[in-house]
């Protein structure tokens, strides 16, 4: 095992510079755009923001009973079964059939091919409960339907979320599922955590409305405030078009009026319906609604086919340029209500990077004198073989540019020790083998192949551990395991590649020595 041939010492070589020089990236500073790439610190290494949000799942249940009255409605009017009386009351929908339907209702929602309530085949439950009261019928949500809403609202707000933040520009967020109806969201060097928490506030709701007076509208009327909280307006609940129908916003400068507005351009069908309200509804008002709110109510002067638009309401351009974010990455599917704040500030996180970093100075110190006591040359390898092991690690997570936390420094700090414990497992077992063999190289050998079976099986058992902790854990968790799960694939690689290398060199020149070790 101590031999080794020119293109295996040149392979070891090649590797080792290469991520040596990819580590000390974070050093200094390089031209090449491959040596460009630096490991990100975490939240709580260079601060940030952590804040965990909860998804009032109310509003979404409403509206999704809302449709399905709709939907209910339609389908049996397909059926030329008359529904009649159906209304909502307290999450539940209640409507009225003749006797002789009551059976085809009942096999229509009982029909695991329904196509009016959806079944899932692994749960043995239908999304909906029918059930026959004194006078009607009552459809609620069963316990799965439930749980597969929020599942999905859930789902819908990550993305949505995710791209508010994307659009920011914040670095390496960490954006978590917390059971059926959480989300925690890291995001380590945030500046502006105000705003943040402005924008994921809002559900960005927009619509586009009739202003009308007639209180006998066929679609349903409500009063709406406008922004300044205090003037409002009569509006039909008819939605001429919605957010899901635009392609695109952005802020602008209206140069006739000197003032900042929102730009927007509509999708083929939104800009069909766009077109068909504003040529029909020249001179009226069209408010333009956002969360329940008219940032304004425009006159109507022409038909506006283009497919295109602006939003004004007296924006600041940072005020817009939020609002045009908001509509492009799409309407939150319920509110986010902020549960859990905490913000970490550069300094708290310089402080932990600087404990961090001593913590390990420390005892990278320590190990390389004991083992420089205990073993001698050896010693003295194995300490280089820590260093080199140590820019490997640093290598690897740069050339991904993985995310270092204060518990992904502790990792590095236990590979440490991993890769001492197996070079001190190799020189016990070499002293081992040189009480009967006089063989210098023979006996180095045999130590290398014989502790090889020990080395391996630790090294494997704590990898388990780190995938586990990688799948099951989240955030800080996550950062220890990488660091730790990386570490020992440079440790076996430093030990069993680069010390034995050297340690064969050296055994070569003096395989006559009395004591080597």
């Amino acid at each position: 095992m101590l031999y080794f041939s020119k293109l295996r010492i040149f392979f070891i070589v090649i590797f080792s510079t290469i991520f040596v020089l990819i580590a000390s990236s974070n050093l200094f500073k390089f031209d090449d755009d491959f040596f460009k790439k630096k490991i990100n610190l975490g939240l709580d290494l260079q601060g940030g923001s952590y804040l965990l949000l909860e998804i009032d799942n109310g509003p979404v249940i409403e509206q999704k009973l809302q449709n399905l009255t709709t939907t209910i409605r339609n389908y049996f009017k397909d059926k030329n079964i008359k529904v009649t009386n159906i209304k909502i009351d307290n999450q539940n929908i209640f409507f009225d059939v003749s006797d002789q339907n009551k059976q085809i209702i009942f096999d229509t929602f009982n029909d695991e091919n329904s196509e009016l309530n959806p079944y899932y085949p692994r749960f043995k439950s239908h999304q909906l409960i029918l059930e026959e009261t004194k006078n009607n019928f009552k459809v609620y949500f069963s316990k799965q339907g439930l749980i597969a809403l929020k599942t999905s609202s859930q789902d819908q707000a990550i993305e949505i979320v995710r791209r508010r933040i994307d659009e920011i520009g914040t670095n390496e967020p960490n954006i978590l599922k917390r059971g059926n109806n959480r989300i925690l969201v890291e995001l380590p060097g945030l500046d502006d955590p105000m705003r943040i928490k402005s924008l994921l506030g809002k559900t960005a709701n927009l619509t586009f409305r009739f202003v009308t007076k007639n209180e006998n509208d066929t679609f349903g009327v409500e009063k709406l405030k406008y922004e300044n909280g205090i003037d409002e307006s009569t509006v039909s609940k008819r939605i001429i078009i919605s957010g899901d129908n635009l392609l695109d916003a952005q802020p602008r400068m209206d140069s006739q009026n000197n003032e900042t507005i929102v730009s927007f351009s509509l999708d083929r069908v939104g800009a069909k319906r766009f077109g068909k309200a504003t040529s029909t509804g020249i001179g009226k008002q069209l408010a333009i609604v956002l969360d329940g709110r008219i940032i304004s109510a425009p006159v109507i002067r022409d038909t506006i086919a283009s497919g295109s638009g602006q939003i004004s309401g007296g924006f600041t351009f940072q005020s817009a340029t939020d609002l045009a974010l908001l509509l492009r990455s799409g309407a939150l599917p319920a509110p986010l209500n902020i549960i859990e704040e905490r913000t970490v500030g550069p300094d708290l996180g310089q402080d932990s990077i600087d404990a961090g970093m001593i913590a390990l100075a420390i005892g990278f110190i320590l190990v390389i004198i004991f083992m420089f006591i205990k073993y001698k040359i050896f010693g003295l390898i194995t300490n280089i073989t820590l260093i080199i092991n140590l820019f490997l690690l640093l290598g690897i997570l740069t050339l991904f540019e993985a995310t270092l936390t204060l518990p992904g420094i502790a990792g590095i700090i236990l590979t440490v020790g991993m890769a001492v414990d197996a070079n001190v497992l190799i020189f016990e077992r070499i002293k081992e083998e040189l009480k009967n063999e006089n063989n210098n190289i023979i006996a180095f050998d045999s130590g290398y192949t014989k502790s090889r079976t020990a080395i391996i099986d630790a090294n494997i058992t704590t990898l388990l551990a780190a995938i586990i902790l990688f799948f099951m854990g989240s955030g800080p968790v996550k950062g220890f395991s990488v660091t730790l799960g990386v570490g020992i694939f440079t440790t076996l690689f430093s030990v069993y590649f680069i010390a034995r290398l050297i340690t064969g060199i050296y055994v070569t020149k003096n395989k006559y020595k009395d004591k080597l070790i």
